[in-house]
């Protein structure tokens, strides 16, 4: 008798077999147990909110958590006022910018608030209380140089081993990225907006 699989449900345990067995060996290999650094970018919605996905994942196996927004302040978000409410004592959440840079016109004003802002990461990131810090929008503020890319560059790479590190925003630059454990980039394939349909409570803001 063949032992070749004859019908659809064999051939398809026959291949989840194989994958499994792939994804068990690649799970072996990964020994490694410390921080991660995570990048964001590109120019897709999802950035930011895949950020806080992550700050409710930290957030729901009990690390302390701090939350620095560089460049949203000047309106109310569905994620602050969430988590605000259920992050307690375990969260440190900072909403340090100015607005949009388009709104504020005033370069020396958002420079100003940037650094603000980077002295409150610098500190979260220095700390080892921290299990995960995320760092919201910080890539516009070192795309305009408002905050040193090798200021970043070093406080990312002395960050206590177990600290992971979560930051967003269009135009990550090049050495950021290759400093990064995982990198994203969202790609705008279509957006609402662009149909004239305004930004919407649950899905901007």
């Amino acid at each position: 008798m063949s032992d070749t699989p004859t019908t659809p449900e064999e051939r398809h345990r026959e291949r989840m077999q194989r994958k499994k067995a792939l994804v068990d060996r690649k799970i072996a290999r990964a020994t490694l147990d410390r921080g991660v650094l995570v990048v964001n970018t590109g120019t897709g919605k999802g950035k930011s909110s895949s950020g806080f996905g992550m700050l409710a994942r930290a957030l729901g196996h009990g690390l302390r958590c701090g939350v620095v927004q560089f460049i949203k302040g000047t309106f109310s978000t569905g994620e602050e006022a969430f988590f605000r409410r259920v992050g307690g004592e375990l969260l440190d959440y900072r909403v340090m910018g100015e607005g949009f840079t388009w709104e504020t016109q005033d370069r020396a004003r958002d420079v100003a608030a940037a650094q603000v802002a980077w002295a409150e990461a610098a500190r979260m990131l220095a700390d080892p209380c921290y299990g995960f810090v995320l760092l919201d929008e910080l890539n516009i503020a070192l795309a305009r140089r408002y905050v040193a890319l090798e200021d970043v560059l070093a406080a990312l790479a002395a960050r206590p081993p177990r600290q992971h590190a979560v930051v967003t925003g269009r135009g990550a630059p090049d050495a950021l990225l290759e400093a990064a454990d995982t990198v994203t980039e969202m790609r705008l394939v279509k957006h609402a907006f662009q149909a004239g349909i305004k930004a919407q409570k649950g899905i901007e803001l």
